[in-house]
């Protein structure tokens, strides 16, 4: 089974409804290990070797977060700062990260209706994207539609258990997917190899 790594980063994890409840829907996974950044490093004081070598031994990757002031929470900024480094994440021998998956899990306090033109936001809940977005095609990775729950303080448990089993599914279906192209090339390796040996 595909290792799967939950990058979650809530300043107060015990006060998200919507947080808690997504994250419970998928760290029973199989092979899932959630990285709670804000209970592990409440001084921002970053493992940089550890979550390298989660991510390392990823095969799928999740960040989830809430939007806060139109980014991600600054731990999960200095995360990105501190982890995803040159010739780690990106440059000339930055290939650990290549075509991993990556599934952006996050939550807004108001409605969708608010993020138009017209709306108190002004733009399109799309224009907060982007950064994220580029972040993850920046080092390589293969950048999944987004997950994204509108108005986490007033949705209703049934829809918000819908986003969980969407949440879910979706690791399941990219852990899948990896784990049948790794069995391809596997196979595909086998073949050239006995090729060879005629």
């Amino acid at each position: 089974m595909s290792r799967i790594a939950v990058i979650y980063a809530h300043p107060y994890p015990n006060r998200s409804r919507a947080g808690r409840a997504l994250l419970e829907h998928v760290r029973d996974l199989p092979g899932t290990e959630v990285s709670s950044l804000y209970d592990r490093y409440p001084d921002f004081a970053i493992d940089v070797a550890r979550e390298q070598a989660l991510l390392r031994r990823a095969r799928v990757i999740a960040w989830q977060c809430p939007i806060y002031w139109y980014a991600v929470p600054a731990l999960l900024k200095l995360w990105f700062e501190k982890v995803l480094t040159d010739d780690f994440a990106y440059g000339a021998e930055g290939r650990a990260l290549t075509g991993k998956p990556v599934l952006w899990v996050t939550t807004t306090g108001t409605p969708l209706s608010s993020y138009r033109t017209n709306g108190v936001h002004h733009h399109a809940f799309d224009a907060f994207i982007r950064p994220v977005e580029e972040t993850a095609r920046f080092c390589g990775m293969s950048w999944q539609p987004p997950i994204v729950v509108h108005d986490a303080h007033d949705i209703g448990d049934d829809e918000l258990r819908a986003h969980g089993t969407t949440y879910r599914e979706q690791l399941e279906l990219l852990s899948a997917d990896v784990d049948r192209r790794s069995s391809a090339a596997d196979r595909d390796l086998d073949a050239a190899e006995t090729a060879g040996d005629g």
